[in-house]
């Protein structure tokens, strides 16, 4: 691991301590999970706007998918 320094607002610094007592962890496995959260949501972010952009370039048909609603089957 790497010892990283920053800079956070007073109010930061309290909510954060407040969160790992009720969690029962540290301020760096706190800031761990939360920069691991938040990479991932905007690795999600990144695929959900290269998936609409994909749809924006190349919408899909009526045709391509219409042979298959006959084969679709709802179970209530």
């Amino acid at each position: 691991m790497k010892t990283v320094q920053m800079t956070l607002d007073e109010e930061l610094v309290t909510e954060v301590d407040e969160a790992v007592v009720r969690l029962g962890t540290t301020r760096s496995a706190f800031t761990r999970e939360a920069l691991r959260s938040s990479l991932a949501l905007l690795h999600e972010k990144e695929l959900e706007r290269r998936h609409r952009e994909g749809y924006l370039r190349h919408p899909v048909r009526p045709d391509e998918v219409g042979d298959w609603e006959d084969e679709q089957v709802w179970v209530d």
